[in-house]
């Protein structure tokens, strides 16, 4: 669990450091009392050889032992009943030279003493010991009481950090909850818990546009399946329903009928699939693969127009007003070209001209076919959208919804107007290419000028 991790790693921060800081106190204060032993021991050995040469004997104290070591080497102690020093060859050189002094520790029936030689002025030396059993006592008392303080104070900072953490954690264990929620019930309205302005609150926003898009996506999703199956519905009865007469004939239809029968079987199943390949097209979004990167409108338009007078025999001529650079996916808007240019052959006469126009960032298809009524300018590029005389028409239905997703996945515009003499004007406008000054991507062509088979294969 997540809290239980942060907290042992809080217990584990606030125990080093209390320890550090325990160790580095420990150490000062045994120095400190270190340092006043010496300088006691040092007193009372000045003290004692002050007094003995005025023919005088230092007043006893508990912690304390004082003997004479006569130049001879024998020892007489000045306080009866003390515990005798132990001489050390340091200490009879002092004694018998009358220079220098002699430090040492030493074990004296199991307490520790600190010795301290000096000579006396008449001959001889003084040894004074000073016994550690307080201050070994006071080492040991002090060394408890920091423990337990130690102790004590992770057991508490343990309890804040575990309470702290907590607090912190909680409105992440709520959006955990919800998100698991969302997860069993599948109920994408379920609201996230409010967020802060913190990192967690950034991350439950993260979480609600997350939550948004999927919400967005699934109710494109649930229409595309709606109105994909209804659009399906009408082609695969008319199949049936020819074949189904084919069957029960079996050969006793006129010719006639049984041609027109098998050419509405052929022309329906073209219709399923042209509207089975719009349906994965726009459903896998496989044309924004690719990166953004300059493209120049008038060479994809001159491309674009020369195909599609090649293969419908059509006049598409292509006209250029400031051309611009803009910033988008090549395959993508090659697609979206090509599509316009697919409505205006499908819903202008044969007999007229197509007009691909370019003007700065905004490139548009002029046709002189029926033209779209005010009120279906917008609506023509919904998906599977029919307007009121377009109903005999032959055609998925998608052609200009997928343009304006790939356009607007490109952060650009759609329109549909009308058009100088009559007809319809439908194009998209993108934003202009504002980085490096590089070379306009163009279509990919091979020997001859040809289109490259990525651009013919989307077409045939």
């Amino acid at each position: 669990m997540l809290r239980t991790k942060i907290t042992v790693l809080v217990i584990a921060a606030a125990a080093l450091a209390i320890a550090v800081t325990a160790f580095a106190s420990f150490r000062n204060v045994s120095d400190v009392v270190a340092d006043e032993l010496e300088r006691g021991l040092e007193d009372r050995a000045d003290t004692a050889v002050t007094l003995l040469a005025a023919d005088r004997t230092p007043p006893p104290r508990p912690d304390m032992t004082e003997q004479i070591l006569s130049p001879r080497g024998t020892v007489r102690p000045l306080a009866p009943g003390r515990a005798a020093l132990p001489v050390a060859p340091a200490d009879r050189r002092v004694a018998r030279t009358g220079k220098g002094s002699s430090r040492q520790d030493v074990v004296v029936s199991g307490t520790e003493y600190g010795i301290l030689t000096l000579p006396l002025p008449d001959g001889g030396a003084v040894m004074v010991g000073q016994s550690y059993r307080d201050a070994v006592r006071l080492e040991r008392d002090f060394l408890w009481r920091i423990s337990w303080t130690t102790a004590a104070a992770t057991g508490l900072s343990a309890l804040l950090g575990w309470l702290a953490v907590g607090r912190i954690l909680r409105p992440v264990r709520r959006l955990v909850r919800t998100t698991r929620r969302i997860t069993s019930t599948q109920d994408l309205s379920t609201p996230l818990p409010p967020a802060g302005k913190d990192e967690i609150g950034q991350l439950s926003l993260s979480f609600d546009t997350m939550l948004s898009a999927l919400r967005r996506s699934r109710s494109k999703e649930q229409e595309l399946v709606h109105n994909a199956s209804h659009e399906l519905r009408t082609p695969l009865t008319s199949v049936r329903g020819s074949a189904e007469l084919l069957q029960r004939a079996r050969g006793r239809l006129d010719p006639k009928d049984e041609e027109k029968i098998l050419a509405t079987l052929v022309t329906e199943a073209v219709a399923l699939d042209d509207l089975v390949r719009e349906l994965v097209e726009l459903a896998t979004d496989r044309y924004t693969e690719d990166d953004p990167t300059s493209i120049d409108l008038p060479t994809l338009a001159e491309d674009s127009a020369r195909r599609h007078s090649l293969r419908t025999g059509r006049a598409i001529s292509v006209t250029t007003t400031r051309p611009t650079p803009v910033h988008a996916r090549t395959r993508a808007l090659q697609r979206c070209v090509d599509n316009l240019l697919n409505n205006a052959v499908k819903f202008s006469p044969p007999d007229t001209p197509i007009t691909l126009h370019v003007d700065g960032c905004q490139l548009s298809v002029r046709d002189q076919g029926p033209g779209i009524p005010p009120d279906e300018r917008q609506a023509v590029f919904d998906r599977f959208h029919r307007g009121p005389g377009t109903q005999a028409t032959p055609g998925s239905g998608l052609g200009l919804a997928i343009v304006h997703d790939l356009v607007e996945a490109e952060n650009g515009t759609v329109f549909a107007a009308e058009a100088a003499g009559g007809g319809a004007e439908v194009g998209f406008r993108l934003p202009p290419h504002t980085g490096p000054d590089d070379n306009a991507a163009a279509p990919a062509r091979e020997d001859g000028g040809r289109p490259a088979p990525a651009i013919t294969d989307r077409l045939n």
